[in-house]
């Protein structure tokens, strides 16, 4: 009787080509899809919304109670900045890349003349100026400035790369630092450091992406800091934050109280935590819990544990977005891929910094997790943009078109805009890919019997079907 036999397989060990292969590296091999980054720009993204929904609810009951009766009313106003965030992230995500660079300017100048309106008839809330009411609705201009920046400078470099003129340190700097200036300067009017923080390691991203010499970049970062002392120092309130980060125990229950009580909350979480909703330092004890502070909940409820799941979400995002920025063709792409993951990423270490005693209290929210519409629909726009670029890398694009037309054009085909759209994404490639001419060489003759060195549109032209020239006789 014959008998068969079965292949013993390692435990943590996959079985492929008749020999085992560890786990890890059919992960690895799993990366290599042609779609990843999108999908891990999604689910990361997903992921925190998420979790920040949910936290939001348990941080904000109590004082939901207390100011409504109802334990709701704060949760219902952050899900539907969700529902509103959702359907333009989607929107985004299926945009080209040249309609960013379009928006660019007009998202620059629509910031520049809400912080102006801000700066002078804005709404002072604990001593800060940065909300400006609007029809009712309550909104903080500076957090939709960040994406507007983002594809601003993106697009200024890229047409400067386009042009061939970044090898020269005023193109690199010229109207990209005056931009950013101009932004700084009005959300520092409103007293709001941290998003001024943001807006330069912005800028500092994109001129480490373009390739500045590194000289003119560390120049850059030596005037940040420079900046950033001096604004201190000016402020007595932001000294005293500076001088109580480095002494906690010097003021307990005046300036080091909230970042006190939020390396309490981290200490009562442990490994596993308390339980979801049964945080103690919500109930009145840790100031803005739901916003600067939710990180702090989310290790008192969730433990270590909690706090490492949202460590380890944004550091998909940073490197799914980083793959996108290396992966892509387009100059505009690669910069604007950076630029926002610059901007959620440096957000999210500042504000995880500040909590676990690393930094100063800012006062910045942690992306996609605290409570605050004006911070979750830019941000969720801005992971629309990079689910957008995702979907430019080379092999994404031959895997989309092997599938057929998606669901967003064939709603456009049913709209009857797919011949509207078609030459607008064709000239824009255009636009991008044309490049000026330079000199060129003198030619050098190829070996006899050959192909040579002839250009066209299709490539190189055999010496057999090359054209005859027409001769003056």
């Amino acid at each position: 009787m014959a008998t068969t036999t079965v292949p013993r397989v390692t435990p943590g060990r996959a079985v492929a080509g008749g020999r085992d292969r560890p786990v890890w590296r059919e992960w690895v091999r799993s990366l290599d899809r042609p779609l990843t980054s999108y999908y891990l720009v999604l689910g990361s993204g997903v992921m925190l919304i998420a979790l920040g929904l949910v936290m939001v609810l348990s941080s904000t009951m109590v004082n939901s109670i207390t100011e409504t009766g109802s334990a709701f009313s704060m949760f219902q106003k952050q899900a539907v900045s969700a529902a509103i965030g959702l359907p333009l992230m989607l929107v985004a995500s299926q945009l080209p890349p040249w309609a960013f660079r379009v928006v660019g300017y007009p998202a620059m100048i629509v910031s520049v003349a809400l912080l102006l309106i801000t700066a002078f008839q804005g709404t002072e809330i604990n001593g800060a100026v940065r909300w400006l009411d609007i029809g009712g609705a309550r909104m903080q201009p500076s957090e939709p400035a960040k994406l507007a920046f983002a594809l601003w400078g993106a697009n200024i470099l890229a047409r400067k790369d386009e042009l061939r003129e970044l090898t020269e340190w005023r193109h690199l700097l010229i109207p990209l630092l005056p931009g950013c200036g101009v932004l700084a300067l009005l959300v520092l009017i409103g007293s709001d450091l941290s998003t001024t923080l943001v807006l330069l390691l912005t800028f500092l991203g994109l001129l480490w992406v373009v390739g500045a010499p590194g000289r003119l970049f560390v120049a850059m970062i030596g005037l940040v800091l420079t900046l950033a002392a001096i604004v201190i120092a000016i402020e007595p309130y932001r000294l005293r934050r500076v001088t109580h980060f480095l002494d906690p125990s010097a003021d307990p229950t005046g300036a080091s109280f909230q970042s006190l009580h939020g390396l309490y909350a981290l200490g009562t979480g442990g490994i596993l935590g308390v339980g979801i909703g049964a945080s103690r330092e919500k109930w009145g004890f840790l100031p803005f819990a739901e916003s600067d502070f939710i990180f702090a909940i989310i290790g008192e409820e969730f433990g270590l544990i909690g706090t490492l799941l949202v460590l380890g979400l944004f550091g998909v995002l940073g490197y799914a977005g980083l793959r996108v920025a290396t992966r892509v063709k387009d100059p505009f792409a690669r910069l604007a891929a950076a630029a926002i993951v610059t901007w959620i990423i440096g957000q999210a270490m500042i504000n995880i910094a500040a909590v676990i005693g690393l930094l100063p209290v800012t006062g910045i929210p942690l992306p996609l997790v605290s409570y605050g519409g004006s911070s979750l629909i830019p941000t969720m726009i801005g992971l629309g943009v990079l689910l957008s670029l995702a979907r430019t890398e080379p092999q994404a694009q031959k895997a989309l078109a092997a599938r057929g037309p998606g669901r967003a054009q064939r709603a456009l085909s049913w709209l009857g805009l797919d011949k509207i759209a078609s030459p607008l994404t064709e000239r824009a490639a255009n636009t991008t890919s044309r490049r000026p001419t330079t000199a060129r060489g003198p030619r050098t003759p190829g070996p006899r019997g050959g192909t040579t060195t002839a250009k066209h549109r299709n490539g190189p032209v055999p010496a057999g079907d090359r054209p005859r020239r027409n001769r003056r006789r």
